[in-house]
């Protein structure tokens, strides 16, 4: 049995699709019940449990092969992180108390950088996991892809406002296909103590290169257009953010290159879909 948590996402979701594929029981995690239709009508065994909820996550855990363990997003933390703290201490509790056979945690590139940003989050889960007594694997995920979905607007007006400056600095990023392919093949296999995957796409990407892939998907001009960096906090605020910074120095660090893979190539995969697939799929 493997425990999928984040099935109502795009990544939990096709993480649990691969292992069915793959001929393997699975437990989906969710936080209503209304929520396990689809899975229940595939045969999967469902706990309801939210992040928050360290008996229910036991429970979720308990007997099984391996957990694939994923964080809800905090776009806007509070100094020293408070949010992730308890995030830890729940799932510290729950791995302890079911022991399962393995876990594996979708994290971020750069979550071993100690500079402030958001990817902190992700550094403090992986300090906290190595000590837990259960083998543990952390893919290090690139820059979505998806993460263009919040630009589609904009590219159909021909004109695409872009935090990822200069133009042309292209910086690593992935398909979450290919995150849940590696995910579920990690999830199957067996190590000791600690593993890290570092994941990437077939190749880097720039700003310039998402406008040219929706230009391509939508049939007219589309122009990249840099967001100028004084902006970005006034910005954040009329979003509703509290503490910008995280946010703004994550982006300041993919910008200048202070956000990037640990390793060198030999604890690199690489995946097969490249950008402009996934700009179609997002523009149809």
């Amino acid at each position: 049995m493997f425990t999928v948590m984040g099935v109502t996402g795009q990544v939990g979701s096709q993480v649990a699709h691969n292992l069915l594929r793959a001929n393997k029981p699975v437990r989906v995690v969710v936080r209503e019940a209304a929520k396990a239709t689809e899975w229940l009508a595939r045969g999967c065994d469902v706990t309801v449990a939210s992040i928050e909820d360290r008996a229910g996550l036991a429970k979720a855990f308990a007997g099984t092969e391996g957990v694939f363990l994923m964080i809800p997003p905090d776009y806007d933390p509070a100094p020293g992180f408070p949010k992730i703290q308890t995030i830890i201490e729940n799932v510290r509790a729950a791995v302890r108390a079911a022991k399962p056979g393995k876990l594996v945690f979708l994290s971020t590139v750069g979550a071993h950088v100690e500079r402030l940003s958001l990817l902190n989050n992700s550094r403090m889960m992986e300090h906290a996991l190595r000590t837990l007594g259960v083998p543990v694997g952390f893919l290090r995920a690139a820059w979505f892809m998806e993460n263009a979905r919040w630009d589609t607007e904009s590219a159909k007006g021909g004109v695409m406002p872009s935090f990822l400056q200069p133009l042309d600095h292209p910086i690593p990023m992935v398909a979450t296909a290919d995150i849940a392919r590696v995910l579920a093949t990690m999830l199957q296999e067996s190590w000791d103590d600690t593993r890290v995957v570092e994941l990437e796409g077939p190749r880097r990407y720039s700003a310039n290169d998402i406008a040219t892939g929706f230009a391509a998907a939508l049939g007219h001009a589309v122009r990249a257009e840099p967001v100028p960096r004084d902006t970005w906090e006034s910005l954040c605020r009329a979003q509703g953010m509290q503490y910008p910074e995280p946010r703004m120095f994550m982006i300041d660090g993919f910008n200048e290159g202070w956000i990037d893979f640990e390793f060198e190539s030999q604890q690199r995969a690489y995946g097969s879909v490249p950008l402009e697939q996934v700009l179609r799929e997002l523009i149809a």
